[in-house]
């Protein structure tokens, strides 16, 4: 079994007195459904499980009052394998809320009831073109989660890494002194094995299972098949090939030198007109995150991203470089994260950045100035730069040598190494950057 952050948060969350009915989200196929269920087994007498995708028929339950009293009422004798309803030992799971959106509605009446906990999960909430709308959002009465597929931390328990491990790494990180070189050696090796295998619970425990990378392949190529059924079952018609056009196109867009996304990369003279919204299609089914270029680069960092400029990034490694063509993996396994211009490299950056909670920013500039990512990091403005053991900073050195025009300070350089620090840019080895985490 999978160790999931989610677990301690839902804990938590059946300790909080008064608590609101809880609603997670997140991209197809990255736990949800397996968390919840795990930790409502192991936390109440009675769990009563709704998927309203597999069991379409339960449906109607929610198709007209959302009385309490009703609901049960009707769920009594519609749920297969009985149900028993016990005040304060008893949880409701509605899974895939978006086939019936008004179960999510009821929320509010399940809050204002308070003798039942209750956990929706749902995926694809934010598209256009998904079909029936709810009755009305219980805002105020839920409370909302994403989630995410596996971060790197968790990847590392799932290959026994221990606790102990990763606090000796945290320690290294505070006190910018070298992580011992057989820890370092270890992580180099399982951060590239995370660059190939990612997050996604399924291709996790493959890997656990088997060790092997071709099983996990078909596993991630597998889970990127069903997001492009998706495509086709909740897009409309005249949308679809546009979405699927856009999503095919992202190795395309992070080969390129200039890795802003252009709507010229998707077909000749492409125009955001016709494509920008099936770009937000794919961002809002949590499959991609965008990068938002600076107009410069100091804080507050949303408050000078540019909207009309960005990279695009899955937000899974592992779903990405399963992408690619055939043997890029083994590449990636033996060193070789810079192939496609440096695309993997940062692809890898970005999924580990996305699943902290961080939202993403680069800084370029048509004088060749190029920062990968900016980050607020210890309360400031940092630069953080992907890479090779023998890649240069130029453009890094010439921000920090102009403080009177650039409010930044101090840079990080993720690469193949270990820690070290010149002046003002500290050089980190790439798996420490899931600990960079004052956001």
């Amino acid at each position: 079994m999978l160790k999931r952050k989610i677990t301690s948060y839902l804990v938590a969350w059946k300790k909080t007195e008064n608590r609101k009915p809880l609603f997670i989200k997140g991209i197809r196929q990255c736990g949800k459904t397996y968390s919840v269920l795990d930790f409502a087994k192991n936390n109440y007498d009675n769990v009563i499980y709704l998927n309203f995708d597999t069991n379409p028929e339960y449906i109607p339950i929610f198709e007209r009052s959302l009385d309490v009293d009703n609901l049960i009422s009707l769920i009594s004798t519609t749920v297969k394998g009985g149900t028993k309803f016990v005040p304060g030992e008893t949880i409701l799971i509605f899974d895939e809320v978006q086939c019936c959106p008004d179960a999510r509605t009821s929320l509010k009446s399940f809050k204002l009831d308070g003798r039942f906990d209750v956990i929706c999960t749902g995926s694809l909430l934010g598209v256009t073109g998904y079909g029936k709308k709810p009755r009305s959002i219980p805002v105020g009465y839920e409370e909302i989660l994403e989630m995410k597929p596996m971060d790197f931390e968790e990847f590392l328990w799932a290959v026994n890494v221990t606790d102990e491990a990763v606090n000796l790494l945290r320690e290294c990180l505070l006190k910018e002194e070298p992580v011992p070189t057989a820890l370092h050696e270890r992580m180099m090796k399982l951060f590239l094995e995370y660059a190939v295998i990612g997050g996604m619970p399924e291709a996790v425990q493959t890997y656990v299972d088997s060790n092997q990378m071709n099983l996990v392949l078909n596993v991630q190529r597998d889970i990127l098949d069903d997001y492009q059924e998706d495509m086709v079952k909740y897009a409309d018609n005249k949308t679809t090939p546009l979405i699927r056009e856009c999503f095919n196109s992202i190795p395309i867009q992070l080969s390129k030198d200039n890795k802003k996304f252009q709507y010229s990369a998707i077909e000749k003279n492409g125009k955001g007109s016709k494509f920008a919204g099936s770009i937000q299609w794919i961002e809002d089914a949590a499959i991609i995150s965008r990068c938002y270029n600076l107009s410069i680069p100091e804080l507050p960092l949303g408050g000078n991203a540019e909207d009309n400029v960005f990279k695009i990034y899955m937000n899974d490694i592992g779903l990405f470089t399963s992408m690619l063509e055939d043997g890029t993996q083994l590449s990636i396994l033996n060193g070789n994260l810079y192939g496609y211009k440096g695309a993997i490299a940062e692809n890898l950056i970005a999924d580990v950045f996305t699943k902290m909670g961080r939202k993403l920013y680069y800084y370029h500039k048509d004088s060749g100035l190029e920062i990968d990512f900016v980050i607020r990091y210890k309360g400031g403005c940092h630069l953080v730069e992907v890479k090779a053991a023998t890649g240069n900073t130029k453009s890094t050195k010439t921000i920090l040598g102009h403080p009177e025009k650039y409010h930044v300070d101090g840079a990080i350089k993720l690469g193949a190494y270990n820690i070290g620090r010149a002046d003002k840019i500290l050089t980190l080895p790439m798996y420490l950057s899931f600990l960079l985490t004052d956001i």
